[in-house]
């Protein structure tokens, strides 16, 4: 009988990745690499808070847009549904 190395391997790593103690481990793992931060030294210049500010702006320029797209989908389609029976009770 042969084995798909590669798949038995993949299986024992889900097994052990889905042990309460392995969860543990990568919580404790990840709440110490949080908690060990080294100071950044960054600088700030005006130029990135102008990008964050034509970031926002064009995000909300993008979503008024999508949004009047679909809004028009949506009236276009119910106005068709209201002329359609208007003509129907006509008949």
């Amino acid at each position: 009988m042969t084995y798909n190395t590669d798949y038995d391997d993949c299986l024992l790593i889900l097994k052990i990745m889905n042990s309460p103690l392995s969860k543990i481990k990568f919580l404790l793992f990840t709440f110490f690499l949080i908690l060990y931060t080294s100071p950044a030294f960054a600088y700030l210049d005006p130029g990135t808070g102008s990008i964050l500010i034509q970031g926002l702006i064009g995000g909300f320029a993008a979503t008024v847009a999508f949004g009047s797209i679909y809004w028009q989908k949506v009236k276009a389609f119910f106005s068709k549904d209201i002329s359609n029976k208007d003509n129907s009770d006509k008949d």
